[in-house]
């Protein structure tokens, strides 16, 4: 009889957004756990870094939002495993607005990776993931759990909402396929994110020194802490969970 490791490893896994922060922590995840995975992202050197000294990963550089990268990623991941047992969406696009600040473009092109990607991909994918039993893990955040508000990053925020609800309702509507549908919520994780956006190194490490006065826990989290989360989630012996969304925010998002 195989074993929980066993089972665990005998999997194919694709993961959006993986050439940095927490996708590539959880690529490294999956393949220290013996799992094939296919990272995918725009830029193919952060995509060969995140697979550097890992065998099991193979990169996929594509834009998520174009039309045919559903089918293109999908075919990819069959073609080089012959299956797909999870699906990690968690690309995100984020740019710090106010209402008077948004544009067309930037408004649109959040929504398209955030929302409108993780659609088609996740549609694409349902007959690969049915054949496993397969799970669906989403990257939501816990800055937009509950009624709080976030200023300045509405659209983002507003992203992340909908991604949650998409979460609960294809766990109900992909249940009778044998797929399982979570989220997992990280709050303010130290990926570098801040930067890439934007921030200059000195008020990045500004709000970071913030946040931690600010969180119970009394620290920021860390990529893998996210991706130990995701990996469990994806597990055979949690097959019981599905359509939740999982806070990862050192309690922040409940004081």
């Amino acid at each position: 009889m195989n074993t929980s490791n066993e089972r665990a490893a005998d999997r194919a896994v694709v993961i959006t957004g993986g050439g940095t922060g927490i996708g590539r922590a959880t690529a490294r995840a999956f393949a220290d756990e013996g799992a094939d995975v296919l990272v995918v992202g725009r830029t193919e050197a952060t995509l060969a870094e995140t697979a550097r000294g890992h065998e099991r990963i193979r990169t996929l550089a594509i834009d998520i939002t174009a039309p045919d990268a559903p089918d293109v990623i999908v075919t990819t991941a069959l073609t080089a495993f012959g299956r797909i047992d999870v699906l990690v969406n968690n690309a995100t696009a984020a740019r710090f607005a106010r209402l008077e600040e948004c544009d067309r473009h930037s408004v649109r092109a959040q929504l398209e990776t955030i929302l409108v990607a993780p659609i088609f991909l996740t549609q694409r994918a349902v007959e690969p993931l049915a054949a496993h039993g397969g799970t669906v893990v989403n990257v939501s955040s816990a800055g937009s759990l509950g009624r709080r508000s976030w200023p300045a990053n509405s659209v983002h925020g507003a992203g992340k909402v909908g991604l949650d609800f998409l979460t609960r309702c294809w766990a109900v509507e992909l249940a009778p396929r044998g797929i399982r549908v979570v989220a997992v919520a990280p709050g303010v994780i130290d990926t570098g994110v801040g930067e890439r956006i934007g921030m200059s190194g000195e008020a990045y490490a500004g709000f970071l020194a913030e946040m931690r006065q600010r969180i119970p826990a009394g620290r920021v989290g860390r990529p893998e802490e996210v991706a130990w989360w995701i990996t469990q989630l994806a597990r055979p012996e949690a097959e019981y969970a599905t359509g939740m969304v999982l806070a990862l925010d050192g309690a922040l998002s409940i004081v």
